[in-house]
């Protein structure tokens, strides 16, 4: 892991921040500096992430499908692979601990499958099952996981599909994330674009030549994810805003500006 996210807090000297960032050189580590929010920028993109995942997982996409999808774009490892490899017990009682907090939306279908994995004892590689069974390192699909997801797709009341395209998979689990990140830059949590960037690249195995989540999406086009968006607003409704696009991803595309050349005023 090259990553480091310093987190400045309120009362955290100038001097203390310098210093901090510049030990990262000496040992070798990629820095950001983040402010204080859950997640801090990372993981809290990561969330969101991973909230598209366990939906399309419930709709009736396959992890192998999903993680296929998003590493022909060049990412390291898909989500599925990915919180195997870390530990659906931690992301599980990381979600666990923020319901208590009360920090997740109302929303009694949000995250419910790494819930009932844990539940299960499902805890990913380490135990040989998770969202694959493994054979030593290698992930296999699981005809229990497609059983485990269907009863709680009825549980909920979500109809499964079969029509779930890799398209699909890549604009709801990135288009989303895109969001967050200019949420994260509105509210100053990071300083630049360049610094989301640099912590997806450097600490979540996004694709360097793709340059981050925000380089990426001039490259989409900022009025194409505001228009997908607001499809999948449209289809699987708004109620809570996860398809919400912020008013700095509505601006710059509206006055035709480069999400990765923006800076605060």
């Amino acid at each position: 892991m090259r990553l480091l996210e310093v987190v400045r807090g309120e009362k955290t000297a100038p001097e203390v921040l310098a210093t901090v960032m510049k030990l990262t050189n000496t040992i070798g580590k990629v820095a950001v500096v983040s402010g204080v929010c859950y997640g801090f920028i990372g993981n809290r993109m990561a969330e969101v992430y991973m909230r598209e995942t366990e939906f399309l997982l419930l709709e009736g996409a396959q992890p192998q499908q999903i993680d296929r999808a998003v590493e022909a774009l060049g990412m390291a490892m898909g989500p599925c692979r990915m919180l195997d490899m870390a530990g659906i017990d931690v992301g599980a009682k990381t979600v666990i601990e923020r319901d208590k907090a009360g920090g997740l939306p109302p929303d009694a279908c949000y995250r419910v499958v790494v819930r009932k994995l844990f539940e299960l004892g499902r805890f990913g590689q380490k135990v040989g099952t998770g969202y694959y069974r493994y054979e030593g390192r290698t992930p296999l699909p699981d005809p229990e996981v497609t059983r485990i997801c269907e009863a709680l797709a009825d549980v909920h009341g979500i109809v499964r599909r079969n029509d779930i395209t890799d398209q699909e998979i890549v604009e709801r689990l990135l288009y989303p994330l895109i969001n967050e990140g200019t949420m994260i830059l509105e509210e100053g949590i990071a300083y630049r674009p360049g610094d989301i960037d640099v912590v997806w690249v450097a600490g979540y195995g996004f694709p360097d030549h793709r340059g981050g989540p925000l380089f990426m999406a001039d490259q989409i086009g900022l009025k194409t994810i505001v228009e997908r968006l607001a499809h999948y607003a449209n289809v699987r409704t708004d109620r809570l805003g996860y398809w919400t696009a912020t008013n700095l991803l509505k601006t710059l595309a509206e006055q035709g500006q480069r999400l990765s050349e923006w800076m605060p005023r």
